[in-house]
């Protein structure tokens, strides 16, 4: 039996798309899968070093990593109208060169924080943190990810939404990029669509089989959060837009990218769609 490592985030959004996988709901003949959970930048630190298969990624990393990893088209979480929220202490007025914690120098936050607010004095830490860090005034502002956004302490409030930071940028046109899935360009191209394929269908079956999945996932405390948030917060990361990229994601990937490297990030501007599987491979082999 082969096995495959696939790392992801500890995420509700990123277990719900994993685990139709991890009960067995998908598979693949002859292979085990298994899983390692980590924070978003431990990720992104690991994909630097080549350490998964397959991992799950910020879109903010990836132009750092494009030649030794391809973009999986599915498993993506995007914001539309919402994201991470940079907030601060009530009554309180940030200073051009205000002290903030990400959760991550190369989280896509992290990227769009760095344009929007280039004298800023960035500390990272574990995104969990980041909220006492502000309220114990280690720093005077953090920006807050994942679940964290759904529910804050009541002396907190959003200086800024980096959605809105997103639209000043590249216009409300397009959903804002958060995370993806990449995989390892030394992995054989058959092995890879079907890696893919599989997880695609892992996502299009959690979608379909939300409430009982959710249901699972809360008895067994694979999430951080009650029901209800659980909910809410898979309506927002991992709803049916997160299955394969659209067009439209695409073009928000491509402007993220651009955006990058006009700002000096990146060291050449690059085209997703120029970065995924050549998943027509298999028909034109086997026709």
């Amino acid at each position: 039996m082969k096995k495959m490592v696939i790392a992801h985030s500890p995420d509700a959004d990123d277990i719900f798309m994993y685990y139709a996988i991890k009960f067995g709901w998908v598979g693949k003949k002859n292979t085990v899968f298994e899983n390692i959970a980590l924070d978003i930048e431990t990720l992104n630190t690991e994909a630097l070093k080549g350490t998964y298969d397959i991992s799950a990624i910020s879109f903010g990393l990836y132009p750092h990593i494009r030649d030794d990893y391809a973009l999986l088209k599915t498993a993506v979480s995007f914001g539309s109208g919402y994201g991470p929220k940079l907030i601060r202490k009530k009554e309180t007025i940030l200073k051009r060169r205000f002290k903030v914690a990400l959760s991550g120098k190369y989280t896509t936050n992290a990227l769009l924080f760095r344009i929007a607010y280039p004298d800023a004095k960035i500390v990272y830490m574990n995104f969990l943190e980041i909220e006492q860090a502000v309220l114990n005034g280690v720093v005077d502002a953090g920006v807050l990810i994942h679940e964290s956004i759904l529910g804050y302490d009541e002396s907190l409030e959003v200086e800024r939404e980096l959605w809105d930071v997103w639209c000043n940028l590249a216009g409300d046109a397009l959903p804002l990029p958060l995370g993806g899935m990449a995989i390892r360009r030394s992995l054989p191209l058959t092995s890879a669509i079907e890696y893919e394929n599989i997880l695609t269908k892992a996502v299009q079956i959690a979608r379909d089989h939300k409430g009982s999945l959710s249901k699972m996932l809360m008895e067994r405390s694979l999430v951080r959060i009650d029901a209800p948030t659980l909910e809410k917060y898979l309506e927002l990361y991992a709803n049916d837009d997160s299955i394969s990229l659209s067009e439209l994601q695409y073009k928000a990937i491509e402007t993220l990218f651009s955006l990058g490297y006009e700002h000096g990030f990146f060291d050449a501007r690059i085209n997703p769609q120029d970065f995924t599987i050549p998943s027509e491979y298999t028909k034109m082999r086997f026709a």
